[in-house]
């Protein structure tokens, strides 16, 4: 099951047009990962402080679907898609939320980043065990 993160976009997410700046989206990519990690029960400041690792993005992908806007309620779909020993790979949707007038959720964006396991020297490292065992636990609950 992927991780769903709510948000409702604000004003400052948004361009001249009204519309969500592209960047925002890898934003709320990060806003994804950071749930999931809590789903399994861990958090990216432990494994900053606790086990001095770091998990610097070496590629983004993100595909724009429709436009987000001002006041929308916007659903992140977050997974891991890949759990190697030093790379790690999520998975993304994004939706705008289903409103009362029985409109369903509209894909906004799909995507996916991959990091590298480093140290505070960037340094590939591996990622701790235990880590990486709930994160593929999560992805075999799928």
């Amino acid at each position: 099951m992927p991780t769903t993160t709510q948000i409702r976009v604000r004003y400052a997410e948004t361009d001249q047009m009204g519309i969500v700046y592209y960047a925002n989206y890898l934003v709320w990519f990060e806003l994804g990962r950071v749930e999931v990690l809590r789903t399994v029960g861990y958090s990216y400041n432990e494994l900053e402080i606790k086990h001095g690792c770091i998990l610097p993005v070496i590629e983004a992908r993100c595909k724009y679907r429709s436009p987000a806007k001002y006041d929308d309620e916007i659903l992140i779909e977050t997974w891991p898609s890949m759990v190697r020993e030093s790379v790690i790979k999520f998975a993304y949707l994004i939706f705008r939320k289903a409103n009362q007038e029985g409109k369903e959720r509209e894909l906004l964006a799909e995507g996916e980043t991959v990091h590298v396991v480093c140290d505070d020297q960037m340094q590939r490292k591996p990622l701790p065990e235990h880590y990486a065992k709930a994160l593929r636990e999560l992805m075999e609950s799928e």
